[in-house]
């Protein structure tokens, strides 16, 4: 392995590590900085980080975390109960935690919850009501230095202060971001003194510089830019998140589930892959990826059937036709316009005709979605590794949360209330499946597909792969 290791990827940002971000990058950087009490594992269950051990009482409200002994942060400071006290607070506050058109997402879980500080080593959470998924949340709950975060203001994100195997050298807008090895909590990293990631957009010169060992990993490439000669691995892995069309169930047509059910089995999944993503995709078979939990790997995705979908219509009182409106960004994702046309094209072949209204200002898009103001369907994604936070935040009508369009399934939020008052994680993951199966005979959005994640790697990473939670983690490149 080189001695500074290089990702070169087409976008590059940093950005206060308690907002609350989906971004792959970015969450790639954090994991280099920065430790959670507890964190993802590449297959998605929970894994000891700055906490050694925790336990939660049977009322899913109070929760013991136990630090490990002598940990510091890279200035020098102790890393103990009392800063994880003040970084979960301010995690919490409602200025944090603000993602793409959607303020306070943590502060929405972690209001009113009690921290206590037992001892150094220990601290004592309990949250407001049963919340059997807290770790969901804490998992990018990075614990940061008061001392530093409370002087620096909004300036931390610039000259950011850890606990990672590697520190924050420099951050070149535009150009790079560059950390060195310190060893951190965890010594057992790759032997690496430094890692860089590079800021390339063109996709073609991110895969040569991988061919030349100028990187060793190149980033979210197409199949049309993979390279035909054997001087780059390409690794394949399924994507998480879900991209989808969300209905408007709060008015307009699609309230009534059979056309809801209609247009998922009006479309031919394949070919939308085909035609949008030149085959680089998965079709979904419901409302997460099979990473997550809860979901029925076993399940197959609706089935093209534009017979049944005319018959649902019909049944619906649109045997003669329906017209809608779909409203659609240009980026986030890249494939907007091009999914548009396509769904235009095959809801067509049933009678729907769908017009397109598009929104080039993307923060404009993610409030106007959070507003509850589009039209009978709108292009989104669905990135959180959660699937409780994908269920509460776009799906419980009783949260009404920042992405929930207005629908409504009651036998869906009595098993959601099941699953917070339950610790056990095996009895959880069971009510999440039955979740998934309720969604799909019900299902609020018209499930579309995963992408396949194109990854350059370099000879010097011949046995790397991507992990199920599409997150290149640092800490395990081999």
């Amino acid at each position: 392995m080189p001695k500074t290791l290089t990702i070169a990827q087409p976008k590059l940002r940093m950005e206060d590590p308690h907002n609350c971000t989906d971004a792959k990058d970015v969450l790639a950087i954090f994991g280099a900085l920065f430790d959670p009490l507890v964190s993802r594992a590449p297959n998605l269950d929970f894994t000891p980080a700055l906490a050694e051990s925790w336990q939660v009482d049977e009322d899913a409200r109070t929760w013991t975390f136990h630090l490990r002994e002598g940990l510091r942060f890279h200035n020098g400071d102790a890393v103990d109960a009392a800063s994880v006290k003040y970084s979960l607070e301010r995690m919490a506050r409602p200025d944090m935690g603000t993602t793409l058109g959607a303020p306070g997402v943590y502060h929405q879980y972690l209001a009113g919850m009690r921290i206590q500080v037992l001892d150094s080593r220990r601290v004592r959470l309990t949250t407001a009501a049963p919340l059997a998924d807290l770790l969901d949340i804490l998992s990018t709950g990075y614990i940061l230095p008061p001392g530093v975060v409370e002087p620096a203001g909004g300036n931390f994100k610039h000259h950011p202060v850890g606990t990672g195997p590697y520190e924050f050298v420099e951050h070149r807008a535009g150009d790079r971001i560059r950390v060195q090895r310190c060893g951190g909590v965890f010594p057992d990293i790759p032997d690496c003194d430094a890692i860089e990631w590079r800021y390339v957009p063109d996709p073609a010169q991110r895969v040569q510089m991988v061919a030349e060992n100028r990187a060793q990993i190149a980033t979210l490439l197409q199949p049309a830019d993979l390279p035909r000669e054997g001087s780059v691995t390409v690794s394949r892995s399924r994507g998480p998140t879900a991209y989808i069309l969300m209905f408007n169930a709060a008015r307009g047509p699609f309230q009534d589930r059979r056309l809801r059910l209609a247009l998922n089995y009006a479309v031919d999944r394949q070919e939308v892959i085909q035609k949008v993503l030149s085959g680089a995709g998965y079709p979904l078979s419901g409302f997460v990826s099979p990473q997550h939990w809860g979901a029925d790997p076993d399940r197959p995705p609706y089935p093209y059937d534009p017979g049944r979908a005319r018959k649902l219509l019909k049944a619906a009182g649109f045997g003669g036709g329906l017209r809608v409106v779909l409203d659609s960004p240009t980026a986030l994702p890249d494939e907007a316009i091009r999914l548009s046309q396509v769904l235009v094209e095959q809801l067509g072949r049933i009678g729907v005709e769908v017009e397109v209204n598009t929104t080039a200002d993307r923060e404009a898009y993610a409030h106007k979605v959070r507003l509850k103001d589009i039209h009978d369907m709108c292009v989104f994604d669905s990135s959180p590794l959660s699937t409780f936070r994908v269920l509460r935040e776009k799906i419980d009508s009783r949260f009404k949360g920042s992405w929930w369009q207005g629908y409504r399934n009651t036998d869906v939020e009595a098993l959601l209330d099941q699953a917070a008052m339950t610790v056990d994680e095996s009895r959880r993951k069971l009510i999440y499946r039955e979740c998934f199966r309720l969604l799909c005979e019900d299902p609020p959005w018209l499930y579309l597909y995963n992408h396949q994640e194109l990854t350059g790697v370099n000879a010097s990473l011949s046995g790397w792969r991507m992990p199920d939670h599409g997150i290149i983690d640092v800490r395990r490149l081999r």
